[in-house]
């Protein structure tokens, strides 16, 4: 299984989103800290869902970077992450 689809299938798990976008960007980031030839240490998450209603912007990062905490620890080196609850504005 790839480090993509760990991510998305924990974050599934965890917190059963009405909306996932997992992005690898690695190819971004070529010549920085951390990139590895084939890719896959630098992601960018979009996640919707109700586990994140009352938290701060935070309580939600904290939250996801417990579930990926494996991943964190091993060959991902950044995760960019936009947490939100059903109905906030994307903007924000």
């Amino acid at each position: 299984m790839s480090t993509k689809d760990a991510i998305i299938n924990k974050l599934r798990e965890a917190f059963i989103p009405e909306s996932l976008d997992v992005t690898d960007e690695s190819h971004l980031h070529e010549g920085h800290a951390g990139h590895q030839v084939g890719g896959e240490t630098h992601f960018r998450v979009n996640i919707v869902s109700p586990a994140f209603e009352g938290k701060s912007r935070i309580e939600r990062h904290r939250m996801v970077n417990a579930t990926l905490a494996a991943e964190l620890q091993g060959s991902v080196h950044a995760l960019a992450i936009k947490a939100q609850a059903p109905g906030e504005n994307a903007g924000r």
